[in-house]
């Protein structure tokens, strides 16, 4: 056995296609997908050039792949990396983590996706702590679910390409002012996930308070082909200005997105909350939204 760890700033489109392949691959074991979101619009489209993939090579087979996102100044870089599961438990996963340490200079925070058993079993040996905890929450489309109420001279209407990105980028760096990784997004950010096929601007709803936008609901379905499961519909991203907080808007965007999704057929939907949110929690169990899964960020 021969392994080589290759650091690329951007790969081509056969390592792309290779990196891919291996998430495939790692999701079908596992049954979660191993990189988020951000990682995998980076694969696609390049991102920040700050940012580093570690390719690993066993011989000429792709045997692991990490990404290393240093953009975040104040709290250092983040990583997360997969082994493909035919070259698991060899060593190879100790081995590219030395490497993204290697990189990222000692200073680093690790996601590891499902809080997989294995992957907490390597953040130990090597001395992280686990430091945050992103909840997966789900409920039924089919079970009852509340009309909306949008509070008194607030209006909704949906998204418009190309019209409305300024507006929308500037109220979610407001709502999302203290959160490490949304409240950052760039207009940029913002068009790659217009390219996105999932993207469809009625399922995108804004709030307005005179011409002034107070809030959104930002829905998504995951198709079947891309997931490996029957359409799933997601509670992509709520924000609401925090000028506007406290007057039930929040609440009623949620449920304005619901009945969107639940018009499109899925039989679940899904949301991202962070553990510590418990205010969030709170409102999406009045919803009947319950603990699904857990994302974990380990720190060392």
């Amino acid at each position: 056995m021969s392994l080589l760890v290759k650091i690329r700033e951007r790969l081509d489109d056969h390592e792309i296609a290779d990196v891919l392949g291996l998430v495939e691959a790692a999701t079908e074991a596992d049954g979660v997908r191993p990189l988020n979101e951000h990682v995998m619009l980076h694969l696609r489209y390049g991102g920040d050039p700050r940012a580093r993939s570690l390719l690993l090579y066993d011989d000429a087979t792709l045997a692991g792949y990490a990404h290393i996102d240093s953009t975040d100044e104040v709290e250092g870089p983040s990583a997360e990396l997969v082994i493909h599961p035919a070259h698991r438990r060899k060593g190879n996963g100790r081995r590219l983590l030395r490497d993204v340490l290697d990189l990222a200079d000692g200073r680093l925070r690790l996601w590891a996706h499902g809080d997989q058993a294995g992957a907490g079993a390597l953040a130990t040996a090597f001395g992280f702590e686990r430091v945050r905890s992103l909840w997966q929450m789900r409920r039924s489309l089919f079970a009852p679910l509340d009309p909306f109420d949008l509070p008194e001279g607030v209006t909704l209407r949906t998204f418009v390409p190309s019209q409305d990105e300024d507006a929308w980028l500037k109220v979610n760096a407001a709502a999302f002012a203290h959160h490490p990784e949304q409240g950052t997004w760039t207009l940029d950010d913002l068009r790659q996930r217009e390219q996105e096929p999932w993207f469809d601007p009625e399922g995108f709803f804004l709030a307005f308070r005179g011409d002034r936008l107070a809030g959104f609901h930002w829905t998504k379905i995951h198709g079947s082909s891309e997931h490996g499961h029957e359409p799933l519909g997601e509670v992509y991203v709520v924000g609401v200005d925090p000028s506007q907080q406290g007057t039930g808007l929040g609440k009623a965007l949620t449920l304005a997105g619901l009945n969107h999704l639940r018009s499109r057929g899925p039989a679940q939907a899904m949301l991202y909350v962070d553990e510590a949110n418990t205010a969030a929690i709170r409102l999406y169990e009045s919803l009947g939204f319950s603990r699904w899964d857990v994302d974990v960020m380990y720190a060392v």
